[in-house]
């Protein structure tokens, strides 16, 4: 299963937003014009059904109510998430499922459900408030979707929701592991280390051989890679480097270049998991020659394990693959009305330019240029 559209009112930069979602999907746009915010969205479906989650939680996890609010939100201020989710070859226009929630807060600024509806193919079967919900207003803290006595019948959204993978590794955060041990899920790495350690040991070697196949192939001299435990338990990741001595070096994590250590999360997070994966800027540390690759392989792991891939990027080298289609690339630009969003096979001039031969890279992203940048050049200290 996966993303197959999405709609927004009010959610951050985006006043309105309905765009189709390919498998593959690159995220461009100046800086912050909601990349980042966009990607959010599926996190914050996550939040809420994940254990020890919740709709109140994942809003106050944000800032509250006034920091999801789009500032462009005059007289409708009600916050909307809607997606559409199920196989890619299903209708566009009858979707396996649909899920749409409206929120706002209440006098003690908590977030109050608005509306809350669901769709399975063409039947409803949940809209709210109902009759129950209007006897007890205290329910419409919750959505369906947490809890456990009433999402029954539609819990295979929910688990889809629940399979949703963040990571952008910080490479400082996974050098110091016993610094961060403990924070369960941290999409920036302060984990990784023990997720990867606690993961079946069959399922691990796997993985882990893969990936050095990939880092022998991009980091000079890089020749074996393993994971063990020192005698306090904690969790480190060892390398062995060619070296001028027979034995060559070994080294751990905490001499990795922050290149190494982004390309190993990243190859890891693509073999990890089957939902929909989001990636912020997977190019940062990495040499042009390998990002310039990362979009064919991101599209052939995707195929093989059937996972949507979402991706942030500024790089001109990940998205100059011409394979990249019209309907793969999500254009944001900025107004006084807050972010636009449209899918590049949505824009005239776009799908001209990629007909001609031309790469995402050359016909889309001059388009996300500041206006005036060139005006930097004229700065003094």
């Amino acid at each position: 299963m996966q993303f197959l559209r999405l709609k927004l009112s009010n959610w951050r930069n985006f006043s309105e937003v309905d765009i189709s979602l390919a498998s593959r999907m690159f995220l461009v746009g100046p800086n912050a014009s909601g990349k980042s915010n966009l990607l959010d969205v599926f996190r914050f479906l996550r939040d809420i059904v994940k254990a020890g989650g919740g709709l109140k939680k994942a809003v106050i996890d944000r800032g509250g109510v006034s920091s999801l609010r789009c500032l462009a939100a005059r007289r409708y201020s009600d916050i909307k998430v809607e997606v559409h989710a199920g196989e890619p070859s299903e209708p566009e226009d009858s979707p396996p499922w649909r899920y749409r929630i409206e929120f706002n807060q209440d006098n003690r600024k908590n977030p109050i459900i608005k509306r809350e509806q669901l769709w399975k193919k063409e039947d409803e079967i949940v809209n709210r408030p109902n009759e129950d919900d209007m006897k007890d207003p205290q329910r419409l803290t919750q959505t369906y979707l947490e809890q456990v006595n009433m999402n029954q019948p539609f819990r295979d959204l929910v688990h889809f929701f629940e399979s949703v993978q963040y990571l952008h590794l910080v490479p400082h955060i996974i050098r110091e592991p016993e610094r961060f041990m403990g924070k369960s899920g941290d999409p920036f790495g302060g984990d990784f280390l023990e997720r990867l350690v606690s993961t079946p040991e069959k399922t691990r070697g796997a993985r882990l051989r893969k990936i050095k196949e990939a880092l022998c192939i991009a980091v000079p001299q890089f020749k074996e890679l393993n994971l063990d435990r020192d005698i306090r338990g904690t969790p480190h990741l060892k390398a062995l480097y060619e070296h001028w001595h027979p034995q060559g070096a070994w080294q751990n994590e905490k001499l990795f270049s922050d290149g190494t250590l982004r390309l190993l999360g990243f190859l890891w997070s693509l073999l990890d998991g089957e939902g929909p994966l989001l990636l912020e800027e997977p190019e940062l540390s990495l040499h042009p020659g390998v990002v310039r690759l990362l979009a064919r392989l991101i599209a052939r792991i995707r195929r093989k394990k059937r996972r949507q891939v979402l991706i942030s990027t500024h790089s001109s080298d990940l998205v100059a693959d011409k394979g990249i289609g019209g309907d793969e690339v999500l254009v944001l630009n900025t107004t006084s009305e807050g972010t636009v969003a449209k899918v590049g096979k949505d824009v005239r001039e776009i799908c001209v330019l990629l007909e001609s031969g031309m790469s995402v890279s050359e016909a889309v992203l001059p388009r996300t240029e500041p206006k005036n940048v060139q005006q930097l050049e004229l700065f003094e200290g």
